[in-house]
């Protein structure tokens, strides 16, 4: 479900391609994050098939961690034409993401 990105270059390709991404930041240590993630992925897949999901781990890929100003984990950032739309950080739920994403997703793709 998730791509995973390792540098930054590969990160503005995906930016660059793709209409609608979310943006999975975490690291090995963050338990809250590993059992979060596949619910997010999960969320996506089932409401979202149009959206691209991307992981990125701070620990592999710290400069792209950095380069989108990510301090904490797990943050999510979604972004929609290359722009951010918002980003989520430390304690929030699924059905929060799902909420939020579905506005602008429907403008997007119907």
């Amino acid at each position: 479900m998730f791509e995973t990105v390792t540098s930054c270059e590969e990160y503005a390709k995906l930016l660059a391609e793709e209409s609608a991404l979310l943006v999975y930041y975490s690291t090995e240590e963050c338990q809250v994050c590993h059992v979060l993630k596949p619910k997010v992925g999960e969320m996506l897949a089932e409401n979202f098939p149009k959206m691209k999901a991307l992981y990125v781990n701070l620990n592999q890929a710290p400069e792209v961690a950095a380069q989108n100003r990510i301090f904490t984990v797990p943050t999510v950032v979604v972004l929609f034409d290359g722009h951010e739309y918002f980003r989520k950080s430390r304690s929030f739920g699924v059905e929060e993401l799902r909420n939020e994403i579905s506005r602008p997703y429907q403008l997007m793709f119907s």
